[in-house]
């Protein structure tokens, strides 16, 4: 007879603190908690977050929404702490960059230190932006990245790395919970149509009448994950039981270069034309997780794909670019940020 391996224990529901609630993976990742009956307490700076992504927070379980940010000392009562509070497109974390990585660093030791109180599991998401410009294809967790350290995009992406620095001595010091998610590029729903990232200045410029923007040449390479991918493997990390450490790359492993996502675009919405600019500094030239870790330890594999994903993305933005709340909050330069092939 065939046999099966049963599926993880998960943590029975309790109270979860996510750090990052308004922002795009911190809102579905809310969501996910509520779904599943946890009392959800929710801080966001609305930075780069926005209140309209926690409408769907309203519900049957407890959500309580903070406004207030992770560089101050917090006292939340948590069997389980997510961290999401960082802005992740370049123009928005390349637009205060001390703020950025202090957020990184002395946020995630605030949020160490609540943990440490409160005897709470620590999940920490990290990025794919610590490999920097890899030279090792594609990226497996134990390569250690190759980063310029003071670039435009340092902020950032060092920034993550000293956290992971922090988090993993708290583990080996004082025994800490902790798990860490690489994450590789999202997209989905709840993005925001100005937020510099690829996928969502080819939808924008496309339902806007606009040429696609790429930089370069096109041909660096991206693997995009749709957002419930990687809510669900995040979720997963949090909850599972035994609990793993990481750090785990989260991202969907189907690599295509720029210029083919721009194709791609021209045939979901139609006759669209392509402008080329010179790329910009630090740019990674090619990104592809490998997910073996996630596989073996989450019993995680993406799901949805690109085009599909795609679609769903195109139609939100279109509702929210029609609906002219959101206008109201952007100004039109916005639009023409230097733009990132993340």
């Amino acid at each position: 007879m065939p046999t099966t391996t049963a599926p993880p224990s998960q943590r029975a529901p309790g109270k979860a603190l996510i750090a990052g609630c308004a922002g795009f993976i911190g809102s579905w990742l809310t969501d996910k908690f509520l779904e599943a009956g946890w009392s959800v307490t929710g801080i966001d700076s609305l930075f780069s977050g926005s209140r309209r992504n926690l409408k769907a927070a309203a519900g049957p379980q407890p959500f309580t929404f903070l406004e207030g940010d992770i560089l101050d000392r917090l006292d939340v009562e948590s069997d389980l702490i997510v961290n999401l509070a960082c802005p992740a497109a370049p123009p928005r974390y390349q637009s205060d960059p001390l703020y950025t990585f202090k957020t990184s660093v002395l946020g995630t030791m605030n949020l160490v230190a609540l943990a440490g109180r409160t005897g709470a599991r620590l999940v920490h998401t990290s990025t794919s932006e610590v490999y920097g410009d890899p030279e090792v294809h594609p990226q497996r967790e134990d390569y250690n990245g190759s980063v310029n350290p003071i670039g435009p995009r340092a902020c950032y992406d060092e920034g993550k790395r000293a956290a992971e620095t922090f988090l993993f001595d708290s583990h080996r010091h004082s025994g800490l919970d902790v798990g860490v998610a690489r994450i590789f590029n999202t997209y989905g729903p709840r993005m925001d149509p100005y937020d510099g990232r690829v996928v969502s200045n080819f939808l924008r410029q496309a339902l806007l009448g606009e040429p696609l923007t790429i930089y370069g040449e096109g041909q660096q390479t991206r693997s995009f994950c749709y957002v419930s991918d990687t809510v669900e493997a995040l979720w997963r990390l949090s909850v599972n039981e035994p609990a793993h450490l990481g750090p785990i790359n989260i991202g969907n492993p189907a690599e295509i270069t720029i210029l083919e996502l721009a194709e791609t675009v021209k045939e979901l919405v139609g006759d669209v034309t392509l402008i080329f600019e010179p790329l910009p500094a630090d740019d990674p030239r090619r990104r592809k997780p490998d997910i073996t870790r996630a596989a073996e330890q989450l019993d995680w594999a993406p799901k949805v794909p690109l085009r599909e994903g795609l679609s769903h993305t195109l139609t939100y933005l279109d509702d929210l670019l029609s609906s002219g709340e959101f206008s109201a909050i952007r100004s039109p330069h916005a639009a023409k940020q230097v733009a990132s092939a993340r």
